[in-house]
């Protein structure tokens, strides 16, 4: 669908899809909204995306907005991502990455549709990044559930853009009382996701050090159990001194 198509068309966001304590999470959303924009696409958002209400897509310059009532939610437009990646770890070694998954020890966001450690089965992503040993980069294993795709079996692109999304992360540390919020998501899809097999996220720090201030530029990668990649994406993430303060206090 093209940001030309689009005329005040309406979204509303499932608490199932929840991020952070009331808010929706924010790579899902980006994957909504990137749908009325292309399959490059920088998605920046202002707020933290409200659940189970109307949400409106609006057309502006260079791209879509979403607005709840006449607030602005995020916007996004076309990107040019282009990231050099770094040797996939292989699934085993994902899966042995994810047992070191700091979040299982210490998570400001237990409920977060994608990493959250309170989601069961079959309901949360459940996509657990952990340290590589000897690499500078996180990973997790990720077996895409049925009810993420389609008649055709392919899992829908908001869910791809959710599992870009909270692996970054975790690439990077945090202060022990601090937290994280989702500031940008720039993301590239570049094949099919299908359900029910294997994948590996990653998730890595961009830069020398990828951080300006309170600001962590990381990069995360899908590949399939043969090395290709399936898609990959560029984030921002801003550190907040606790999980209950504001993302509108935070994001800049």
């Amino acid at each position: 669908m093209s940001a030309a198509a689009v005329r005040d068309a309406a979204i509303r966001i499932e608490r199932r899809f929840c991020g952070p304590p009331g808010s929706a999470n924010g790579g899902y959303v980006a994957g909504r909204l990137a749908a009325f924009v292309g399959a490059a696409v920088r998605v920046r958002l202002h707020l933290p995306p409200p659940l189970e209400t109307s949400l409106v897509v609006r057309e502006q310059a260079g791209g879509v907005r979403l607005d709840h009532g006449d607030v602005p939610i995020a916007e996004a437009s076309p990107a040019d991502v282009q990231l050099a990646v770094p040797r996939v770890p292989t699934f085993g070694e994902a899966v042995s990455a994810a047992r070191s998954f700091r979040g299982l020890e210490r998570h400001p966001y237990r409920g977060c549709f994608v990493c959250g450690t309170e989601r069961p089965e079959r309901d949360g992503l459940r996509i657990f990044a952990g340290p590589v040993p000897g690499k500078a980069l996180v990973a997790a294993p990720w077996i895409p559930d049925a009810s993420l795709a389609g008649d055709d079996g392919l899992v829908r692109r908001e869910f791809v853009w959710a599992a870009l999304d909270c692996p970054g992360a975790f690439a990077f540390d945090i202060p022990r009382d601090g937290s994280v919020l989702l500031g940008e998501l720039a993301a590239r899809l570049l094949g099919n996701v299908v359900a029910e097999q294997p994948y590996v996220v990653s998730a890595w720090h961009l830069g020398r050090s990828g951080r300006e201030g309170r600001k962590h530029e990381v990069a995360t990668a899908i590949h399939d159990e043969s090395g290709a990649c399936r898609g990959v994406a560029r984030a921002t993430w801003i550190e907040v001194a606790s999980a209950s303060r504001s993302a509108a206090d935070t994001r800049g």
